[in-house]
């Protein structure tokens, strides 16, 4: 299947917004992409401007159903990721991570090709240890509004793990904390994408809790380079790998620089903070740092004047 360095990969979850930023950075390296996406998060206009790449091919399916294909690696990335997107229909939210590592993992099993999981910081829970190695084993709320997420992709993990000890697959495991860019959903109910839409528009800047809870936000294109040195590191790198921007910023702080650079008259305003959010979430990229070679570099007001600048072309 390979030509030369030239690889046919699977994107799932490809017109998402991690997705569609990592299928044109693998077409910017020369690779065939296949992008599969359901559409239920993912949008077609997130890859519009692939369509008429020769390289580029988009199938609408959905990962909870076995995929029949040929290709030489998988980038599993399908799954709602934000609160009021995966809370819509949690039974599938569950489903997508765990039928949908199932599937990939018996694809990647029959055409012998190394895949990688994007799992999530959300492992964690809410974290007891500050900031979060890899080998902390979290503290989740296993029956609360977010386990169908949180529950789903620890299960992802474990599959992964079991593949890899069971069957020998070449596997890699990265845990994504937040990330932000352009082609976020707008109504996604992401911190960042709250926050500037309602800093453009005007309306109340909402704060749940004191907002003294932290963050670490990795803008979209560092997140990127990270998955794929992973996807191309040694098959001894198996990961789980921490990915994610180990500067800590409160959520007032965020607020604060949204408006800042908005320009923006809206006044902060607070709700009671929703159930099992976690107080602190900072990643320890010690392991990323040293196995793969990789920091982020984009600064988070570059990354939000960015990330403004798409939200105000909208």
């Amino acid at each position: 299947m390979r030509y030369g360095n030239r690889k046919k990969i699977l994107v799932t979850g490809g017109a998402g917004f991690l997705g569609s930023h990592l299928c044109e950075r693998l077409l910017e390296q020369g690779n065939e992409v296949l992008c599969v996406d359901n559409f239920f998060t993912g949008t077609r206009r997130n890859v519009a401007h692939l369509l008429d790449h020769q390289d580029f091919e988009l199938l609408r399916h959905d990962v909870t159903f076995p995929l029949y294909v040929e290709i030489d690696e998988i980038y599993n990335l399908a799954c709602p990721a934000s609160p009021v997107h995966y809370q819509f229909d949690p039974v599938q939210t569950t489903k997508t991570s765990v039928l949908g590592a199932i599937n990939m993992l018996g694809l990647a099993k029959r055409t012998k090709s190394r895949i990688l999981q994007a799992s999530t910081s959300e492992v964690y829970g809410d974290p007891e240890i500050h900031p979060q190695p890899e080998n902390y084993w979290g503290r989740v709320n296993p029956i609360g509004y977010r386990s169908c997420y949180d529950e789903g992709k620890r299960c992802a993990e474990t599959l992964f793990f079991d593949y890899f000890r069971q069957h020998k697959l070449p596997i890699k495991v990265v845990r994504i904390f937040n990330t932000y860019g352009p082609k976020m959903h707008p109504n996604d109910g992401r911190v960042v994408s709250n926050l500037i839409m309602q800093a453009l528009r005007g309306a109340d800047i909402t704060l749940y809790g004191d907002g003294l809870q932290t963050r670490s936000f990795c803008y979209v294109d560092d997140l990127v380079d990270a998955i794929i040195r992973m996807m191309n590191a040694p098959e001894t790198v198996v990961g789980p790998i921490n990915i994610g921007n180990p500067e800590e910023f409160t959520i007032r702080q965020l607020a604060e620089a949204v408006i800042k650079i908005t320009n923006s008259k809206s006044k902060v305003v607070f709700k009671p903070l929703p159930p099992d959010d976690p107080r602190q979430r900072k990643p320890d990229i010690s392991n990323a740092v040293h196995l793969l070679d990789w920091k982020p570099s984009t600064s988070l007001a570059d990354g939000l004047k960015k990330t403004v600048e798409y939200f105000s072309a909208l």
